[in-house]
């Protein structure tokens, strides 16, 4: 199985998506095993958009993975790759999305407010957050007036 996986020219969801992606396949298949996740260091000397979103949505999961920063590593000294060891599965991009739904929903929301606030997933995946939280009973709608509105329960 290949043991690293290049994010260059992704945007940022697009790269947490693949990762997730890419992270969860070798986890299915039993291999945990290190693997280099290639998002390069930026133009500005300080560290790249993307290094900094990758390393900061690793941050969040440090229960399911440990990982190293490329230029920590003897073998590698590249601040542009990050060496991740996986443990346990990470959580799929929808329920990330419904995560920040549900914070974001305290307060009843209409689906404008949302996919307005979500607007940098596509709206069908938007809908299919909505629609998952509702069955499991993490958010309700209700009309309000004339809308229909949705608060996290």
């Amino acid at each position: 199985m290949n043991d690293e996986i290049d994010l260059h020219g992704l945007t940022k969801l697009e790269a947490i998506d693949a990762l997730i992606k890419f992270y969860n396949n070798r986890v299915k298949t039993g291999n945990l095993t290190p693997f280099y996740v290639i998002h390069g260091y930026g133009s500005s000397g300080v560290g790249g958009v993307l290094q900094k979103k990758i390393r900061g949505f690793l941050l969040s999961f440090e229960d399911n993975l440990e990982f190293d920063y490329g230029n920590n590593l003897y073998t590698a000294n590249n601040p542009g790759i990050t060496r991740i060891i996986p443990k346990k599965p990470l959580p799929e991009t929808i329920d990330l999305l419904g995560e920040e739904i549900l914070d974001f929903c305290e307060l009843p929301k209409t689906i404008s407010k949302i996919t307005g606030k979500f607007h940098r997933y596509d709206e069908p995946k938007v809908n299919l957050a909505l629609k998952k939280l509702e069955k499991q009973k993490r958010i309700k709608s209700f009309y309000k007036g004339s809308f229909k509105v949705y608060q996290a329960i």
